[in-house]
């Protein structure tokens, strides 16, 4: 169990703790940080780098994706059309 800020108990489920939060939070920020870099290459014009950043944006979305079932959530169900 952990704590949150006030001092209250967070009662997580057996699948989510700190480790796991930790990260996802790692993965969301390398997800960013690449989106950012994908970003700044398009605006600049720079189809080489874009190319590059493309790809390494797409793979921070796919270790993003293949984390979440540790976490116990079944990313395609959450789609919705």
């Amino acid at each position: 169990m952990a704590f949150g800020q006030r001092g209250m108990q967070v009662t997580m489920t057996g699948v989510i703790d700190d480790h796991v939060l930790q990260r996802y939070r790692e993965l969301l920020d390398a997800e960013d940080a690449a989106f950012d870099e994908l970003e700044h290459a398009y605006e600049e014009g720079d189809r080489d780098h874009y190319e590059t950043d493309l790809a390494t944006w797409q793979a921070a979305i796919g270790a993003k994706l293949a984390y979440l079932p540790r976490m116990g959530i079944d990313a395609q169900s959450l789609v919705t059309t």
